[in-house]
């Protein structure tokens, strides 16, 4: 059914009984339906006395099993909340007389160079303490906006909490331990994943307003930067490659392709992908084919919508009038730098996806694409530069070269694999040249996109290939379950500075 590493072996059958990221093999008799155009599964190993007697006398080879929830909800884990809620969806119930006290993830892990790296760190090993490289006084992190983590924080130690969606308030009288002092402090603002809303009015704001504690507001990247160096234990400052897909920036624009320079105190943005426009706003995030046309309308103007690629076929001639008024004119199309809509536009240039079911959908399948071809070739990109401003990186001339590419037959499986390589070596360029600037030879990989092993290996061995330390998440996911961590470490460092 899969291929299996040694490590990943050891997690399968490991007490916490993690969902485990593997490869399938050729003749796996999962239905190719489970996880369309990927070549990995979720595999696990039964861990409840329910799911064993499923399983007895060899009946059942394996089940497909999901979570208790519609898409973007919490889990349902009372009798009568599932029986409202999945009425629609599920066949049969299975209940019992003994309530469940609390709602729990399973937790995530992928090997990454033969390590486990969390893509979600909940049941089996929260509240399990992550060490901070500092002394914090008590504080509570409430995480970012879809993925919800709280997190407390004290001394050494941070508690990170299952996902939870009730008042800051109750999470502080659930998971404060008996031996703590209760937190006086709140970390939060400016990290909800959608951000096309004013920052105070984001539900993490709301949501860490709500306990009454004072607030400390910690920026979305950050946080991901912040985060990533106190599970490595660092301090003074690094350089930090956040990747995601949507986070407030700093000048009121959606971040997401980011080099920041800094440390828990402060950081400044050194570089960033050049912004393209968001067409449709959060709607493009659900249909990458808006950021195709984005992308090639960034490099080709008006010309994008009378070549006969994947995305413009589709349209019609009043869809692409409409759609080119609101990428010349701004018409509620924001602009991004993010490297999350990059994949997107990507994605949906060469077929792969234009409407998503799910969140990061079209990557994860460019990415599985990619990984069925051995191309070596890649595409060069700009890396602008002015005194005054951050280094923008521009890959919008990348753009019509893979068209040109695509016409000529080359297949999408290569170009994908370009695409990747592309990125990363354009990545690595910016990096090395911020660290001439800077004299910093230390660099941390966060954000979502570090969920993409090919990326990331490409990332992390040109850089260290160039001399630089590289550090990645290990103790908390690089999305944005690692956002109550950094945002806890940031605001505990500044309490500490301050008194």
């Amino acid at each position: 059914m899969a291929q299996l590493s040694e490590t990943e072996e050891r997690l399968l059958a490991s007490p916490e009984s993690p969902i485990v990221i593997v490869r399938r093999t050729e003749d796996c008799p999962v239905s190719p339906l489970v996880a369309p155009h990927n070549a990995l599964l979720g595999l696990m190993l039964p861990y409840t006395p329910v799911h064993h007697l499923l399983l007895r006398g060899n009946a059942l080879a394996a089940l497909v099993m999901t979570s208790a929830n519609l898409s973007d909800e919490p889990i349902a884990f009372q009798d009568d909340d599932a029986l409202q809620r999945l009425s629609g969806i599920a066949d049969y119930f299975l209940l019992h007389d003994r309530p469940i006290h609390m709602r729990s993830d399973d937790s995530v892990i992928r090997v990454f160079q033969g390590r486990p790296l969390f893509y979600r760190r909940a049941r089996g090993y929260a509240p399990r303490a992550i060490r901070l490289p500092f002394e914090s006084p008590p504080v509570l992190a409430v995480g970012a906006e879809l993925k919800k983590r709280h997190l407390l924080c004290q001394g050494q130690s941070g508690f990170p909490q299952p996902a939870y969606r009730r008042p800051a308030t109750r999470c502080i009288q659930r998971f404060i331990p008996p031996d703590h002092t209760p937190p006086d402090r709140t970390a939060g603002g400016f990290s909800g994943s959608h951000c096309l809303r004013s920052a105070s009015g984001l539900p993490s704001t709301v949501h860490a307003a709500e306990s009454g504690l004072p607030l400390i507001r910690v920026q979305h990247h950050h946080a991901h930067l912040a985060a990533c160096m106190a599970e490595n234990s660092l301090e003074g400052e690094v350089i930090g490659l956040i990747f995601d897909g949507t986070g407030y920036g700093s000048d009121g624009t959606i971040w997401g392709g980011e080099f920041l320079v800094g440390g828990y105190d402060s950081f400044r943005r050194a570089g960033h992908f050049r912004q393209v426009r968001l067409p449709g706003g959060d709607v493009a995030v659900r249909e990458p084919w808006r950021m195709a046309l984005a992308f090639l309308h960034a490099a080709m103007g008006e010309a994008a919508f009378s070549l006969a690629h994947p995305v413009a076929r589709h349209l019609s001639a009043e869809e692409k009038t409409i759609f080119t008024a609101m990428l010349d004119r701004g018409l509620n199309s924001p602009f991004t730098s993010s490297c999350g809509r990059l994949f997107d536009a990507l994605a949906a240039l060469l077929n792969v996806r234009h409407i998503v079911s799910y969140d990061g959908q079209a990557p994860i399948e460019l990415e599985a694409l990619a990984e069925t071809s051995e191309d070596e070739g890649n595409y060069r990109n700009r890396i602008l530069s002015n005194d005054e401003k951050p280094l923008q990186l521009d890959f919008s001339a990348m753009f019509p070269a893979i068209l040109h590419d695509l016409e000529a037959g080359i297949s999408t499986a290569a170009l994908a694999r370009r695409f990747h390589a592309s990125v990363a070596q354009a990545s690595v360029e910016t990096c090395i040249r911020i660290a001439g600037d800077t004299g910093l030879d230390r660099v941390v990989l966060s954000g979502g996109v570090f969920q993409n092993r090919l990326l990331s290996e490409m990332v992390y061995t040109g850089l260290v290939e160039q001399g630089l330390q590289v550090f990645t998440h290990r103790l908390s996911p690089p999305n944005d379950g690692c956002i109550a961590l950094g945002q806890a470490a940031i605001a505990g460092w500044k309490i500490r500075r301050n008194s």
